[in-house]
């Protein structure tokens, strides 16, 4: 699902350059996601990145999904 999310966020709206540093950011370390998103000059609103802006007022929804691992799924 989260594949599925980044390969079709663009359809949502916003900027490919955006999206592409809320998907790194997204997949890094606190401190290495506040320095992606503070160079792309995007606004977070939440928390969690659920709510993003660009500098442009664009807004960014991300899904809980594709912000923090799976807890139901069981590794074989």
């Amino acid at each position: 699902m989260r594949d599925e999310f980044w390969d079709t966020a663009l359809h949502y709206g916003g900027q490919k350059e955006i999206w592409d540093a809320l998907r790194a950011a997204a997949g890094a370390e606190i401190n290495l996601a506040q320095l992606i998103v503070d160079s792309a000059g995007i606004i977070v609103q939440s928390e969690d990145l659920s709510t993003c802006y660009d500098e442009r007022g664009a807004k960014y929804d991300l899904p809980t999904y594709v912000l923090s691992e799976p807890t139901n799924i069981k590794e074989d």
